[in-house]
């Protein structure tokens, strides 16, 4: 079958690559010069398997309100007249409830596990290397609200069979020793050992050449101008450059993806949540930190990349703005300087990038009401973490196969 996949993020190249090992004539079309050129560009690193939550939790509305007035807050809103932005905000509160949290967190954790497992098979089978480091994710709690507020979290884990261990400060300081300087500002901390650590822009460009290869077609700097849609099936794809016949077409826009598919009835509530990353040197390895350490008070996850140390996170609600807010940069160097003091931030770089974020936090992958046009996007902050499990999962569907888990409840049908 003659497949189109639209984006070149690491949602897209994963898509391409199951496509192709299942048989498939693939092409992907982007408008950047080359792979992960936007929101898979400098995110946090953490390929967080078991760290995996829904941002839509019971308490958040309280919370949001407080981090709001924080100087070094998590949540940033930056209102305007945007109906979408206001209807994605309403949906999300409607989340906020502890049977929505279980139900959309296990989703969560069905599709990271499953990703896990394909992964380790991509991994094993290419050889492909991006920095990669397998010593999992250290959620630190710096106060005891924090770490019992984790109950909800572990008891999801235990469910799901994921791994995990409970520490208190010198369990945090043995899994992580450039803590002990920090010692005094810890209380405690969730491991989740069977997380990674990876670059996803040296992932995904790896990964884009073996597709390549092997037969993959990409079409680099093209603008995607409207999707063909003959009798309710999908034909192919208008570009600046002309039309690109299909039988099938996977739109993995990202955020990008709700005003394409409009035109032809889909309502999808993905929307922009921006987010930020500090890439900083390393001068001395002993200060920083051996995997990722996610710090609880500032929703930062601060992980090590090779000679690196990437630092990213917050959620700012401001529609598709791009710009780098300087207070944003002092929030990530606040959280890293006060744990690993070992970074030269005077030769960092500051990026942002807009996430895909559905509502429930779910991504949505599968079949649309339009024969032959499917759906992998809204990963949020988890598309790295899932975007192998998410493509394998893909390839499947598009091909008519049984899934190896249950998709039932991940398509655009659930809304």
């Amino acid at each position: 079958m003659k497949v189109v996949v639209l984006g070149a993020g690491v949602i897209g190249v994963t898509s391409a690559w199951y496509l192709m090992r299942a048989g498939h004539e693939v092409t992907v079309i982007d408008r950047q010069p080359g792979p992960a050129l936007e929101t898979s560009f400098a995110n946090a690193g953490e390929v967080s398997f078991g760290y995996c939550s829904p941002w839509a939790a019971p308490g958040i509305p309280k919370k949001a309100i407080k981090w709001l007035l924080m100087e070094h807050a998590p949540l940033i809103l930056r209102p305007k007249p945007d109906l979408a932005m206001i209807s994605w905000m309403v949906r999300m509160l409607r989340n906020c409830t502890a049977e929505r949290y279980a139900l959309n967190k296990s989703r969560m954790l069905r599709l990271s596990d499953y990703s896990r497992t394909c992964l380790a098979e991509l991994r094993a089978e290419t050889g492909v290397e991006y920095d990669q480091r397998m010593k999992g994710t250290l959620q630190l709690f710096r106060t005891q609200a924090q770490l019992d507020a984790s109950a909800k979290d572990v008891k999801a884990l235990a469910e799901d069979g994921i791994a995990y261990e409970i520490l208190d400060p010198s369990g945090c300081v043995r899994a992580e020793p450039a803590l002990a300087r920090a010692h005094n500002r810890i209380v405690g901390g969730l491991l989740t050992p069977n997380d990674e650590t990876g670059d996803c822009f040296k992932f995904t460009n790896a990964l884009a050449r073996l597709c390549a290869e092997r037969g993959v077609s990409f079409d680099y700097g093209r603008t995607i101008r409207r999707l063909i849609v003959d009798a309710g099936r999908i034909t192919g794809v208008e570009t600046d450059a002309g039309v690109v016949p299909a039988e099938a077409v996977v739109v993995a826009l990202g955020s990008h993806s709700p005003a394409l598919v409009a035109p032809h009835g889909l309502s999808l509530p993905v929307y922009p949540v921006k987010g930020y990353s500090l890439t900083i040197p390393i001068r001395n390895p002993e200060l920083a930190p051996e995997s990722t350490v996610m710090d609880e008070s500032y929703k930062i996850a601060i992980t090590r990349l090779g000679d690196r140390i990437r630092v990213g996170g917050m959620a700012e609600i401001s529609g598709f703005t791009n710009d780098l807010v300087p207070a944003r940069r002092r929030t990530l160097e606040h959280s890293v300087t006060d744990l690993f003091p070992g970074g030269d931030l005077s030769k960092s770089s500051f990026w942002s990038g807009l996430r895909p974020m559905t509502p429930d936090g779910t991504p949505v992958i599968g079949a649309t009401k339009v024969k032959g046009l499917f759906l992998n996007t809204g990963h949020g902050t988890l598309g790295w973490t899932m975007s192998c499990g998410s493509g394998r999962l893909l390839a499947d569907l598009v091909g008519g196969r049984a899934p190896e888990i249950d998709a039932r409840d991940l398509s655009i049908a659930r809304y």
